[in-house]
């Protein structure tokens, strides 16, 4: 009776050990925004930033879901699933009280391909995509990476690359890392990361198939032992949300850029040149910088800009050739902001 009364005294100690290294609960830390709390800070937030977001179509996009809900955190508490959504609800909240108009490929649990996750936010004509995700480490096992991370398509040396995507991933990672607290790793110098780096030369499906500028953000690590005690706090996800949605907001603050033609065929006969007229919020453009390609070779251009228009305009000559060809413009304005995508496939004729 005696050896029986040690046994289960040993048992039921090793029992309770084995239970608490598996639930470590740590002193958790994060700070709360001073315009986000309390509430009359958050609410004149919004309304500063609340000029630049009227009319604005934002593509909320919370990763995996429905089927996938495998990625977890090491104590099992964070599902990544699960915490994409809670944080672009509460994004969602924020925009559409700024004056946003906001469509999600998903506001429950439910499984989304990632094909129909471009197609919607194409469709529905999207001006901005954000993909939310949280991260995890090539490493199995790894329970301390952490970092906040943001990406944009492909290389700036490649004609893929989207400038506005970028610009964007810079305001948004530099707004969401302070906000949460984090770094943005040690593989790039201000956090933003381009996707060719996890896929090279093709990059993540959502960012390589939508046509709008267009990030995916990776929050955090949700493989992190003490990150994972934080993305389980409602707070803090409605902390998480408010760093995007502020620095969505610094963006936009700075003037957005559309490109336009009247016509996607080009007469040479009639018309010596192609002229791309540009909207740029009367910020001012960059005379200093354009980018102009057909068929992804660089061609000359020059700025025409007077009161009543500006426009960027190719020379056109008759040694050029008519043919079915793609045309690729990119300007920015004196903030810095880059136009938005701007590739037409023109006809070029006699």
């Amino acid at each position: 009776m005696r050896w029986t009364k040690i046994f289960l005294f040993l048992f039921t100690i090793l029992f309770i050990s084995g239970c608490v290294t598996k639930k470590i609960v740590y002193n958790v830390y994060y700070v709360k925004p001073f315009d986000w709390y309390p509430e009359d800070k958050r609410d004149s937030t919004i309304k500063f930033f609340s000029p630049y977001f009227q009319g604005m179509k934002i593509f909320l996009d919370p990763g995996h879901g429905g089927t996938d809900r495998k990625n977890k955190g090491p104590a099992g508490l964070a599902v990544e699933a699960d915490i994409n959504l809670k944080v672009a609800l509460y994004l969602r909240d924020y925009l559409t009280k700024a004056g946003a108009n906001v469509m999600m490929s998903r506001d429950k649990d439910t499984f989304i391909t990632l094909d129909d996750r471009s197609r919607l936010a194409n469709e529905w004509g999207a001006d901005i995509f954000i993909s939310i995700h949280h991260n995890a480490p090539g490493r199995p096992g790894d329970i301390y990476t952490n970092y906040t991370s943001t990406y944009y398509h492909a290389f700036p040396t490649d004609y893929e690359y989207d400038h506005s995507s970028h610009d964007i991933a810079k305001y948004v990672q530099r707004d969401l890392s302070y906000a949460m607290g984090n770094s943005g790793g040690l593989g790039s110098f201000d956090g933003t990361y381009s996707d060719y780096l996890i896929y090279p030369k093709a990059g993540f499906s959502v960012l390589r198939k939508t046509n709008s500028p267009r990030i995916l953000v990776e929050c955090a690590f949700h493989t992190s032992a003490y990150e994972e005690q934080r993305l389980i706090i409602d707070e803090f996800n409605q902390i998480q949300a408010w760093g995007i949605f502020r620095g969505l907001g610094r963006y936009l603050r700075q003037g957005i850029v559309k490109l336009s033609i009247p016509s996607d065929t080009i007469s040479i006969s009639k018309n010596k040149s192609i002229e791309i007229f540009i909207d740029d919020q009367n910020k001012g453009i960059d005379t200093t910088f354009y980018l102009a390609q057909i068929d992804t070779q660089n061609v000359n251009a020059k700025f025409v800009i007077n009161k009543t228009q500006k426009k960027l305009v190719i020379p056109l000559d008759q040694t050029f050739k008519p043919n079915n060809c793609e045309l690729k413009v990119v300007v920015r304005n004196v903030n810095g902001n880059h136009s938005f995508p701007f590739r037409r496939k023109i006809v070029v004729i006699k």
